[in-house]
């Protein structure tokens, strides 16, 4: 599946938020995952422009593994859920962070701070065949050649299977739909003018630009 076609088929994207370990050593450990939407409009293919929406100066980066799923799945047990997942690709969830935190404190949905256009690139899909374990992966993020994220999915709280059966036991997940399983440490700002690479080591690299917002005229 290429990422054209993921564009095409995807009816929505599942994000994952706190769910590696490190991330959350002085905090409680979710006891189950924390999960939150995003809108297929911020897709962007490798190599497109991350757009910083006016007035922000920057935006924070997170890389993640993303499960690509492979065909229509809904109540599956964890023991088969694999079965539905037709492939991964490295991924950013990039984030206003001064809007999601402004849109938290009142109660409005993170989308605001996580859905805008441009804010999930992601890379090619790679199928399962190339992935055997992907809970043994190795993710890394740099900004302008200086490494910001490095870390194993095998830190992950919550694993591959018990996601993709967790998420489907709430909504049903559609070929093509994604899920963004999370962030290493490492989190943090990305500035207008800016270049950002991520990939899965030995497997993948995806490279952004990053760019103020210009408002199309009217």
């Amino acid at each position: 599946m290429a990422t054209s076609s993921l564009f095409k088929q995807s009816t929505k994207i599942v994000g994952v938020s706190t769910n590696y370990a490190a991330y959350v050593k002085d905090k409680p450990v979710p006891k189950e995952p924390v999960i939150f939407l995003k809108p297929t409009s911020s897709y962007l293919e490798n190599g497109g422009t991350i757009e910083v929406p006016h007035p922000l100066e920057a935006l924070f980066h997170e890389v993640e593994l993303a499960v690509v799923i492979g065909q229509k799945a809904r109540d599956v047990p964890e023991s088969v859920a694999m079965d539905y997942v037709g492939g991964y690709a490295v991924a950013l969830d990039m984030s206003a962070r001064e809007i999601q935190v402004a849109a938290k404190a009142s109660g409005l949905p993170w989308a605001l701070g996580k859905g805008q256009d441009t804010f999930t690139p992601i890379g090619s899909v790679l199928p399962n065949e190339m992935v055997p374990d992907p809970d043994n992966l190795e993710l890394w993020l740099k900004v302008d050649g200086e490494t910001r994220q490095k870390g194993l999915t095998n830190d992950m709280i919550f694993k591959v299977p018990y996601l993709v059966s967790y998420i489907i036991s709430i909504m049903t997940l559609f070929e093509g739909d994604v899920i963004l399983t999370g962030t290493p440490l490492g989190v943090g700002p990305v500035k207008i003018g800016q270049k950002i690479t991520a990939g899965i080591t030995g497997l993948t690299e995806v490279q952004f630009d990053v760019a103020r917002r210009v408002k199309p005229l009217t």
